[in-house]
């Protein structure tokens, strides 16, 4: 392991991270609020942070990357950044001087989880609310993606970083140079970021608030900067709007690009993009109906609320126009369920995926296949493509980790006394990067009154679900140290 060229590495990325600080401190002189001292003192500290790092351990002669290197930058790379992250919000005293705090807000930022200890969002200035939801934007399509597009020299050995960082069992590579892989994603997130701002900012939202809660749905994080989160503008247009673009950012952005590159057909022939709309639908409606009558008079009303909840859990973006918490136990228990599935492999979203959870599902049903036909070759086909042994195997070796994480993490959180519905929808709801949970975590309240080794917990479970479990753990096993 070559440290050096690990932490140069790191060094670059907190530059990346501290140069995005100018677009919040933008907003703060805009406004001449609060905000404009942290965010220049934090940008001031990352920068030279990053700088330092990149000049005094940059290896000259550098090898090509190789897998361990890859995985140790991005994990460190993804640490680094959020403890930047919530340098404005310490300098600021958001949270009246608890780093614990400051660090869980960065994190969930980050990871584009959008589980918040802030307990009132509308107080806070508005270029830390800028910089807030920022860094769910940059942290949706990657920050080492970003790297890999905007700074050339992280080209060599970048598949290394692109597989240990993008969601997903098999990160599609659009072109042979993987800086023009992360540039061509970057430019449909762009594109559909810009899309998604307009509408909004037609819909009624100020250009502010339409860039934040942008950010929030392309990167499915959820952060917003209302106390009642999307409810508080009561628009059918605007829920209509974001539940659409929450769906799309739950797909693989592979099948958009291709889509726009004029081979809709691809998408349409995907299996996951089939099974992930199908589960939206099913569970929509199933919602819709069983909330007719004990919460909503008409079948339009509740197709809103529940569409809208559905895909925001689905995608795992984390948005809110309805207390579910009230709802009837059957919509409650569908979106518990949601909470683990996630979206699509290569899309922004959280949760185990789609893909892994068909590829589950088919493998079981070839078991009892072979049960019946003892004698018969059958194999486990994704579309018309057979999936190999080794894919198969890292997938139940995920889902075991996944349930024992999630199982270990919850215990944790009901030995400090948090009671078992909020410990482990909390969990849930944080290893799978989604934001709001049931019980005391709900979408009315917030994470605020958690203790905070309890917050370091879902601190550490936010970075293991946005980084899908391997590339964190994988530090820990004694045989990656060795040569």
């Amino acid at each position: 392991m070559r440290w050096r060229y690990t932490l140069s590495l790191v060094g670059a990325i907190l530059l990346c991270v501290g140069l995005s600080m100018a677009l919040a401190l933008f907003w703060s002189l805009y406004d001449a609020d609060a905000g404009v001292r942290p965010l220049e003192l934090s940008m001031t500290v990352t920068l030279a942070a990053g700088l330092g790092l990149l000049l005094v351990f940059r290896d000259a002669k550098a090898a090509p990357m190789n897998h361990r290197e890859g995985m140790a930058i991005v994990a460190v790379g993804w640490v680094a950044a959020a403890f930047a992250g919530a340098l404005p919000f310490w300098f600021a005293g958001t949270f009246g001087g608890s780093f614990t705090d400051c660090l869980f807000e960065s994190m969930s930022g980050f990871t584009t989880t959008g589980a918040s200890v802030l307990t009132n969002i509308e107080a806070v200035p508005r270029g830390l609310l800028f910089w807030r939801s920022l860094t769910h934007w940059l942290g949706g399509m990657g920050i080492i993606v970003l790297s890999l597009a905007i700074l050339p020299f992280l080209g060599v050995g970048g598949m290394q970083l692109y597989r240990a960082e993008v969601p997903g069992p098999a990160p599609d590579k659009l072109k042979p140079r993987i800086k023009d892989t992360a540039m061509l994603l970057w430019k449909v997130y762009l594109l559909f970021s810009a899309l998604l701002a307009l509408l909004l900012w037609a819909g009624g939202m100020d250009l502010f608030e339409s860039l934040c809660h942008t950010f929030g749905t392309m990167a499915t994080g959820g952060f917003s900067t209302r106390n009642a989160s999307v409810a508080a503008y009561d628009s059918v247009f605007i829920d209509v709007v974001i539940t659409v673009f929450m769906l799309l950012a739950g797909i693989n952005f592979t099948l958009h690009y291709h889509a726009l590159r004029g081979r809709p057909g691809l998408a349409l022939r995907d299996p996951e993009l089939r099974f992930f709309l199908a589960v939206f639908a099913v569970a929509t409606l199933w919602s819709a109906w069983s909330l007719l009558g004990p919460n909503y008079d008409g079948f339009g009303q509740a197709l809103r609320y529940s569409a809208f909840q559905v895909a925001s859990i689905l995608s795992t973006t984390g948005f809110a126009t309805a207390d579910y918490e009230l709802w009837t136990p059957l919509p409650q228990s569908l979106l518990l369920l949601l909470m683990f599935l996630g979206g699509s492999a290569g899309s922004t979203s959280g949760g185990i995926k789609c893909m892994r959870i068909m590829l589950l599902l088919k493998h079981a049903y070839n078991e009892l296949y072979r049960l019946i036909h003892p004698r018969a070759v059958s194999r486990v086909k994704l579309g018309r493509r057979p999936v190999d042994q080794d894919v198969l195997g890292s997938v139940a070796g995920f889902f075991l980790l996944f349930l024992g994480l999630f199982l270990l993490a919850s215990l944790l959180m009901a030995a400090m006394g948090v009671d078992l519905l909020t410990s482990f929808s909390a969990v849930a709801a944080c290893i799978g990067n989604i934001g709001p949970g049931l019980g005391g975590v709900g979408p009315t309240d917030n994470y605020a009154w958690l203790p905070d080794v309890g917050k370091w917990v879902l601190v550490l479970c936010m970075l293991l679900g946005r980084l899908e479990i391997y590339t964190v753990l994988i530090l820990f096993v004694p045989e990656f140290w060795r040569k």
